[in-house]
Order: structure tokens, then C-alpha cells, then sequence
């Protein structure tokens, strides 16, 4: 994040002091105020907070190359979303985040307004946006960690897409062959869905990782409250 560096001078300290007060080398820093680096949440919450900020607020100061601040772009949508216009095909999502804490309350809230305005946000950049709602979730387990470019080991934060809940949809799910956060009654889960039974209504569900203890599963549609496509990730 370029930010860091903005953030630093501002308060007139090295990397090495910035290194020291969030517990990571000073080759770290060094990486994490790159443009495109992915800072763990854990360390986010650190830093945001040394610098008496909100993770979303670093965010919404985040500068691009043409060191033009986000938040005096131009923000294109809402639904608990802030989507802003950086340049053409680049864009900066700002979603609420759903830390593995909070799998509980979200299941029990996920329709209630008031819940994500209360939720820390985080951001992405992404190539493309819609109008669909976006919802960042930390995932718990190492079931999708298969040390593959497509992996998403636990406490990875993605970006999270909601799409309808149709039959239209459950019958392409197989051709996208798209990860996707889960949300049921009583779970949040991160899986990769390679069939729809119209017969018994209920989905099945993979894993990247193939250790023995990650197998197989249906899910029955009845137990479903949402569909996410993931996006973007963050490790």
C-alpha cells in the first residue's frame, strides 16, 4: 500500500519503527508498501490501528499511480458497497468484512441493513464490477489449500460476489467451475461446486485440497441462504 509510506513520513518514523510495532521484518514493510502487495488482515488491523486509523479509512486513502486519492473519485454503486471509478477497466471496491469470528452473526443477520453498516469495510481492486452486492469473508480451514495458484488457505480474505439463487444459475455453476462462498443455516463454507441435481435439489461440493480428512460432500438447497463467486483474495 503506497499509503504506508505517506503515513510513515506523516508521523516521521522509519520502517524499521513500523516494523517493530506491528511484529514483522523490516523486509516485510519493505514489501507491504508496494503497490500491489497483500497485507494479512491480522497485520492490516496492526498497522491501522498504530496509525489511529480504521482499515477502511487506509483504504479510502490508498493513492493510485497518479497519486489520485480514491476518495474524490467518482463512486458508481451501492448495496453496503462503495464502488469507485480509479481509471478505465480498474476499479476499487470497498466491502463489508466478515472475519471468521462473525460467521454466526452473519448467518443471523445477513439481511439486515443496520449489521453491515456496523462491520469493519476492507478493499479490492478489481478488473470489473456489477451491480450485484459484494461481501468480503475471512475463510476459516485449509480445505481450498492445495498450494496452487487457485488455493485460498485459511484466514485468506476474499471477495465475494452474490449471484440469485436460480435454477438458471445452479445449472452453469458445473461450466464455471468458479469457487464460491457458501453461506447455510448454520455454516460458512468456501468450496468449489461441480454438479446440481434438479432431482434432489442439492449441490456437490469439492475440495482442493484432496488430503483424506476434505471429502466429497451434497448439499441439500434447502440448507443454502446465499451464493457468492469469489473474485479476488487477499493472503
Amino acid at each position: 500500500m503506497l499509503i504506508l509510506k505517506q503515513l510513515r513520513k506523516k508521523k516521521k518514523i522509519s520502517q524499521t519503527d513500523l516494523a517493530n510495532a506491528v511484529g514483522v521484518s523490516l523486509r516485510t514493510i519493505q514489501l507491504y508498501e508496494k503497490k500491489d502487495a497483500n497485507i494479512p488482515i491480522k497485520n492490516l488491523t496492526k498497522i491501522a490501528e498504530y496509525f489511529g486509523l480504521s482499515i477502511a479509512e487506509m483504504y479510502m486513502y490508498e493513492v493510485n499511480e497518479n497519486e489520485i486519492v480514491y476518495l474524490n473519485t467518482g463512486m458508481l454503486s451501492r448495496k453496503n458497497n462503495s464502488v469507485y471509478d480509479i481509471e478505465p477497466g480498474k476499479y476499487f471496491v470497498m466491502a463489508p468484512l466478515v472475519s471468521q469470528n462473525q460467521y454466526k452473526q452473519y448467518i443471523q443477520n445477513h439481511t439486515d441493513i443496520n449489521f453491515f453498516e456496523r462491520l469493519p469495510k476492507i478493499g479490492f481492486m478489481t478488473n470489473s464490477v456489477t451491480s450485484n452486492k459484494y461481501v468480503a469473508f475471512e475463510i476459516m480451514g485449509d480445505s481450498m489449500n492445495d498450494g496452487s495458484i487457485e488455493s485460498i488457505p485459511n484466514k485468506a480474505v476474499v471477495l465475494g460476489e452474490q449471484f440469485d439463487i436460480s435454477e438458471k444459475n445452479l445449472q452453469q455453476i458445473k461450466a464455471s467451475q468458479s469457487l464460491k462462498v457458501i453461506v447455510c443455516k448454520d455454516r460458512i463454507l468456501c468450496k468449489k461446486i461441480v454438479e446440481y441435481s434438479e432431482k434432489a435439489n442439492a449441490i456437490l461440493c469439492t475440495n482442493l485440497n484432496k488430503s483424506p480428512e476434505y471429502q466429497d460432500f451434497e448439499l441439500p438447497m434447502a440448507d443454502v441462504l446465499q451464493f457468492f463467486n469469489i473474485v479476488k483474495k487477499q493472503l
